[in-house]
């Protein structure tokens, strides 16, 4: 199954990469006042500005995609629901948290050709072969959860010139999470799991790199399928390294899966468990239960201290319009991701004497990319040529209760260790 699901990502990566190529962009257009080599959005007087998301809203990682849409609903409430005297419209589209949800999605928002600009994906396994798709529609995207590396490393190939991010990329959190594991928890072996996604597989990377750097030994590398679940195999394998820590950056489902079956493997008792933001929600807590209580996460520092009043008073926002806490660690992501994009409008679109509003695609795409000290909810963001944004701050947390209605992060998980990392 881990093959197939490698293989399947696989072949829609080069599919999207040879259409970068062959498939040209729009052509350069000249409407109304505005010209743009790639194409030009007109908005008739009083009708709507097109913004489209594409999170995962359905099945058990569902709670990361309402979690960002939130944050983007929250982000137009609070500029009123308008825009240079045009309404905001949202469309969406479940992207499932694959490559093939990733591609549908994409492929869906990219055909409808009033869409301005997007916010996602939330996984990387659906941005890898997404992104292009949007970006051959000449559709800039910004994402507020993907994290994988590759997908703003200088090698990312064609069709990426349209994506940003405003999450942190995983260079930084798999460094955080070994450094904890050495430095705090004096962890001198560990083993890791990831699902074959790009997320999981490069963090669990990244996290094995920096452990062995910081003299550690890794004494197993162990892959599983999103939809196994008998982790068995896996965790007795793993038991035989006798590992002080199990670093497992995966999701909700294989990791509440993961997290039960450890405490039944023997050489297990004495280890310690690590999961990372994909399974940052009171959802984890249901699906993993009792034997989530005393484990670790990497995640984003949500902390009042470290973000400030403007997300202490976004927090109450939230509770007021949807009757509860945010649901993941990515809202603030997200709604920073969309008051980028509203503010790059902003710069680049002209209005006509019969009120017509006009909109370069390149130029907003350019405008995004020179996004520079911008005040957003997670920090100050500073955008660099591949698109990576953040301000990051990952924090360590600690499962103290596992009742999910208890979920409030920085008191449950508690967070136990800060160390903010600058780019």
């Amino acid at each position: 199954m881990r093959r197939l699901n490698f293989l399947k990502i696989f072949v829609a990566l080069v599919l999207v990469t040879v259409g970068a190529y062959l498939v040209p962009l729009a052509p350069a257009a000249t409407v109304g006042p505005v010209t743009d080599p790639i194409g030009v959005v007109k908005i008739g007087k009083g009708e709507p500005i097109v913004i489209a998301w594409w999170f995962v809203v359905e099945g058990p990682d569902a709670s990361l995609g309402i979690d960002t849409k939130r944050g983007v609903e929250i982000a137009v409430d609070d500029i009123g629901g308008k825009l240079l005297g045009h309404p905001i419209k949202l469309i969406g589209e479940n992207s499932g948290c694959n490559a093939e949800g990733g591609v549908t999605a994409a492929t869906k928002i990219a055909a409808n050709k009033q869409v301005v600009a997007a916010v996602g994906s939330n996984c990387s396994s659906e941005a890898v072969p997404g992104v292009p798709i949007l970006w051959k529609a000449g559709i800039p995207t910004v994402s507020p959860s993907n994290t994988a590396p590759i997908l703003t490393d200088p090698k990312r190939g064609p069709g990426y010139d349209g994506y940003l991010r405003t999450a942190h990329n995983d260079k930084v959190q798999g460094r955080v999470a070994a450094e904890f594991a050495r430095k705090v928890l004096k962890a001198n072996k560990a083993a890791t799991i990831h699902d074959g996604s790009p997320y999981a597989e490069q963090l669990a990377a990244v996290f094995a790199e920096n452990f062995e750097k910081l003299g550690g030994k890794i004494v197993a590398r162990e892959a599983i399928s999103p939809t196994d679940t008998d982790m068995r195999p896996v965790l007795t394998r793993i038991s035989l390294g006798v590992p002080d820590i199990i670093y497992y950056p995966i999701f909700i489902a294989a990791g509440g899966h993961v997290t039960r079956q450890a405490k039944e493997i023997g050489g297990l008792k004495k280890t310690a468990l690590m999961g990372a933001d994909g399974m940052f929600s009171p959802d984890f807590l249901r699906a993993a239960g009792p034997a989530a209580l005393g484990m670790y996460h990497t995640s984003p520092d949500l902390s009042p201290e470290a973000l400030g009043p403007r997300y202490v008073e976004f927090l109450k926002k939230h509770e007021k319009k949807y009757g509860e806490k945010p649901l993941a660690p990515f809202h603030a992501h997200a709604y920073d991701a969309a008051m980028m994009i509203f503010e790059a409008i902003k710069k680049v679109a002209k209005t006509d004497a019969a009120g017509n509003l006009y909109i370069g695609r390149k130029a907003l795409r350019d405008a995004l990319y020179a996004t520079k000290n911008f005040k957003g909810l997670t920090g100050i963001l500073t955008c660099n040529q591949w698109g990576d944004c953040a301000d990051p701050k990952i924090a360590v947390y600690q499962v103290v209760n596992t009742d999910p209605a208890t979920w409030n992060p920085g008191v449950n998980p508690k967070k136990i260790w800060t160390p903010y990392v600058k780019r």
